[in-house]
């Protein structure tokens, strides 16, 4: 298709991307040498400035090296937002190792696979909730040879630094690091190991990232990210917001930064682009949210559609100062029109929705700032990306305007493929196009309209939650006999999981208890919210479960109350 959605670019965007071969640590190092006492991150009202943040960058590079870590190590992160997993993430890239990004909200089966699948050897975490659960973990993946444990006061200013260690250890999950030969601790290695890391050849293309994500099987995989691929979406989305000034932006991160939406768009493009970052670890705090943007003058909120709803009907607002703000990216979720007119309305600034997929890094289309949005759109492809619809059936016939199909996309932004996963990898990525498994159309100006998922995943609160993970936890309860676990509409989350189950004869089991099982396999986004007992699920000929119909029976229940 001819990439008529330029004409809709606003001035100063590029009708294509004159790509710049430098990777994420390339810019960050460009940044604190144009800006080198500018804030780049605060977090609780400490700030750390981009020159600061290269040393500490460099330092913790060399205390990896010393670690063992070399190109092609892989090195997860498990944190919430800190200035410790920026710190990491950009000095494993700078030694040419991977980032294996790891959700902090994962509980210890999760992490498990993952580490394993990876083939993890260095875990950067927390000495709070996530230290309790890695004990469990390190004795089950032998590949783990170091663990690297920082605080979440070591970079809070005084007396949050002195007074949260002691409000931490009243929870149970609190547990003093023991001095072990494999422990190691973050501010340690800072202060004892130099600015200068190895010098490390690789390329362009070489391996950078492994974004997991559950894909259309659910089981948890990992999309190969390059360098190229999340460098060059940090460099469309600079160029796709000519609104943006260097060296001038103050960016709220709320997003997560294991999420590719928050390490693309609230770390890596602001970083490249010289901005002021304020980390929130905790965007559940709207207090806090709301307090900092008037207190730090943010200018760019990036955020999912519950935060929009949040700050709407946070007490008090319509006579708050929140004015800074000129240009918020919403996406994960759709967003309702009146919600973006209030949030415009109070604010002065803009929300444009976009979309992405984690094996696109995730950015590949937003509507236009200061041009043409149309309502449930996401908008138009970012410069270098090109779209295109094909039938469901076979893949290979291209549909036309207003036709629903698979969307396919094609760019530099387009992952390798699934780590270890040949099978994988040749279902979605097929002559340079991925398959993307999202149902859209595109209209005559080139505007994508996602209509539905060919896939059974849940989007609720921005999370992905995939129906046959849920389905294999309630499997293993020795009462249950099947289940099939569907997304229903949620006024605040978008969506959320609601399961059907039907016992084994003679097996009697209330939805507490199925509830409090689940809650200990799976992160609580991913527990089913409704259970509701049936004695058959509907199914085919073939004898496959028809979640279709148990969402057009939920549909049907919600439109005749």
């Amino acid at each position: 298709m001819e990439r008529i959605w330029t004409r809709h670019y606003e001035k100063g965007v590029p009708e294509d991307l004159e790509i710049q071969e430098k990777t994420l640590v390339d810019f960050l190092y460009r940044t604190a040498e144009r800006w080198p006492d500018n804030p780049a991150l605060t977090l609780k009202g400490k700030t750390i400035t981009y020159a600061r943040l290269k040393d500490m960058v460099d330092r913790f590079a060399t205390g990896l090296a010393r670690l063992g870590v070399r190109k092609d190590s892989r090195v997860a992160m498990w944190m919430p937002n800190l200035p410790q997993m920026v710190i990491g993430h950009y000095a494993t890239l700078r030694l040419g190792a991977q980032v294996v990004n790891t959700n902090p909200l994962y509980v210890e089966r999760e992490v498990e696979h993952q580490f394993k699948d990876a083939g993890v050897s260095v875990v950067v975490t927390c000495d709070f909730l996530w230290w309790y659960k890695l004990r469990g973990i390190m004795a089950k993946v032998p590949t783990v040879e170091h663990v690297v444990v920082t605080s979440i006061a070591d970079y809070l200013p005084f007396p949050l630094n002195f007074i949260a260690p002691f409000k931490l250890k009243k929870t149970q999950q609190y547990v003093k690091v023991p001095p072990e030969k494999n422990v190691h601790f973050f501010k340690e290695i800072i202060a004892s190991n130099p600015p200068n890391p190895p010098a490390v050849d690789f390329p362009f293309d070489h391996l950078a990232v492994l974004q997991y994500t559950g894909g259309t099987t659910g089981v948890s995989k990992g999309a190969m990210l390059t360098h190229r691929n999340v460098s060059v979406n940090a460099q469309q989305c600079a160029s796709r917001f000519p609104i943006v000034e260097e060296g001038r932006e103050v960016l709220l991160a709320c997003l997560p930064y294991f999420h590719s939406f928050g390490m693309t768009v609230s770390m890596n493009w602001p970083l490249l682009a010289g901005a002021h970052i304020v980390l929130m670890p905790n965007p559940r705090d709207i207090d806090d949210m709301v307090k900092s943007i008037m207190k730090y003058k943010v200018t760019l909120f990036p955020a999912l559609p519950a935060l929009f709803v949040a700050i709407n009907n946070y007490p008090g607002v319509d006579n708050l100062d929140l004015s800074s703000i000129k240009g918020c990216f919403s996406g994960s979720a759709p967003l309702p029109i009146d919600v973006m007119e209030r949030f415009e309305k109070l604010t002065g600034g803009k929300i444009t929705e976009g979309f992405g997929l984690s094996e696109t890094s995730p950015v590949t289309h937003v509507n236009p700032l200061n041009g043409m949005r149309k309502t449930g759109s996401v908008g138009i492809p970012v410069p270098g990306t090109d779209q295109k619809v094909v039938d469901v059936e076979t893949g290979e016939k291209e549909l036309g305007f207003d036709e629903e199909g698979e969307l396919c996309l094609k760019g530099p932004q387009v992952m390798l493929g699934y780590w270890n996963r040949p099978d994988e990898t040749a279902k979605v990525l097929r002559d340079g196009w991925l398959y993307t498994g999202d149902l859209a159309k595109i209209d005559e100006d080139g505007y994508c309209f996602i209509v539905g998922r060919k896939k059974d995943m849940i989007v609720a609160g921005g999370y992905n939650i995939y129906p046959d993970e849920v389905d294999n936890v309630l499997f293993s309860h020795p009462a249950v006999l099947e289940a099939a676990t569907i997304g229903i509409p949620h006024e605040k989350r978008g969506e959320t999981v609601k399961s059907f189950v039907v016992l084994k004869p003679g097996e009697s089991l209330t939805e507490e208890e199925l509830v409090a099982y689940c809650k200990k396999e799976l992160a609580a986004y991913k527990v089913p919210k409704q259970i509701e007992f049936i004695s058959e699920l509907p199914k085919s000929s073939m004898m496959k479960i028809l979640r279709r119909e148990l969402r057009e029976r939920e549909l049907a229940k919600i439109q005749g109350k």
